[in-house]
């Protein structure tokens, strides 16, 4: 048993219909209509946003964006952040807003990753064309603002490009162990041209891969391999190698409702039917949602007839559960507010468009 939490994150069903509405609408299901989504057996109601300004003028509320209710209404919580990873609360913000974040992430941040592969010697037994995928995918932790695009049919210069050269022999020593038998990505050495050693003058801001044991090739004793790789600046739309992120993705935050019924044998059939462990039950006996935030909604709470009328599974529209998860290249952090200063560039260039036209 345990005692319910005043910040379970779930809400019930009769105080969402006694609460008095704070932006007009005389009827609160209505409200509860315009800002939820609902997740039954048959499949989902109401997924589609109503953004037409005058959908609910009939009940006197004016559904026309605000930029001073955006601003009062739109906040971000950081709910983990760590060097790779970050999961934070975005709130107050319709679905295209944050897809577009979302695609901006994953395609449209520059990066540097190694694009031209010079083989010299190759004697493993990888082909020439799966080795230099392979060394193409290994992330290059660099700060991509420092470089240039490369202009095709441009010859290479040290604002543009990074070179990095692999040079592995594998061979047994004295005591017959197997040196070299895995080429890593720590064999990769950059070698500095023209002024690029002013350009990163201390040690740890090198150009080198995000992380030293990644995988490249198997070698046996007598088998060398020897590279020389041009690093370019681009963005994952030309290719993935050039994505900052290994994935982001968001959740609608899960908002569930347990009826006061729910209680005995059938709050302990309620907490055994989740898989993700969502529901606990109270010392009175009452069975709650304790953890709806890893609710995935797969509806095995709702999957027998006789429990879906006591249980309300719901989405709230315009708050989203944001993960960025960085290849190691950028942080996460940084890759957000990047993402934002892209966004923020596009509706200029649609703005000032829609200005040149009119």
């Amino acid at each position: 048993m345990a005692k319910k939490s005043k910040e379970n994150g779930s809400s019930s069903a009769s105080n969402n219909n006694n609460k008095q509405d704070q932006d007009g609408l005389p009827d609160a299901l209505l409200e509860n209509q315009r800002t939820r989504v609902r997740v039954g057996n048959a499949g989902n109601e109401n997924t589609r946003g109503i953004y037409y300004s005058g959908a609910y003028t009939s009940l006197g509320y004016d559904n026309s964006f605000s930029l001073d209710k955006f601003k009062k209404n739109f906040k971000i919580n950081v709910l983990s952040d760590k060097p790779d990873h970050l999961v934070f609360e975005m709130i107050g913000v319709d679905a295209p807003i944050a897809n577009a974040l979302r695609r901006i992430l994953i395609s449209e941040i520059p990066t540097m990753a190694i694009e031209r592969v010079f083989m010299i010697n190759n004697t493993s037994i990888l082909q020439d064309e799966v080795l230099a995928h392979r060394l193409g995918l290994i992330p290059i932790k660099v700060d991509p603002k420092i470089f240039n695009y490369k202009e095709p049919g441009k010859e290479y210069t040290a604002e543009d490009t990074l070179i990095f050269t692999l040079k592995v022999r594998c061979y047994k020593d004295a005591n017959g162990e197997t040196i070299n038998g895995t080429v890593l990505s720590k064999h990769l050495t950059w070698v500095p041209t023209d002024d690029q050693n002013e350009m990163f003058p201390n040690e740890a801001d090198h150009p080198r891969p995000a992380y030293d044991d990644i995988p490249i090739v198997k070698l046996r004793p007598g088998q060398a391999l020897e590279v020389q790789c041009y690093c370019e600046k681009n963005i994952g739309r030309e290719h993935i190698k050039w994505s900052p992120v290994g994935t982001a993705f968001y959740k609608i935050l899960p908002e569930i409702s347990v009826s006061d019924k729910v209680t005995g044998e059938k709050a302990k059939k309620l907490k055994q039917s989740c898989p993700m462990n969502v529901y606990d039950i109270e010392d009175s006996g009452k069975a709650f949602a304790a953890r709806p935030m890893d609710c995935t909604m797969c509806r095995e709470c709702i999957r027998d007839p006789e429990m879906e009328p006591f249980v309300k599974l719901e989405r709230v529209r315009d708050h989203f559960i944001f993960s960025i998860e960085s290849v190691g290249t950028i942080a996460p952090k940084t890759l957000f507010q990047d993402a934002i200063k892209i966004l923020i560039d596009k509706c200029s260039t649609v703005e000032n468009s829609l200005n040149t036209q009119i």
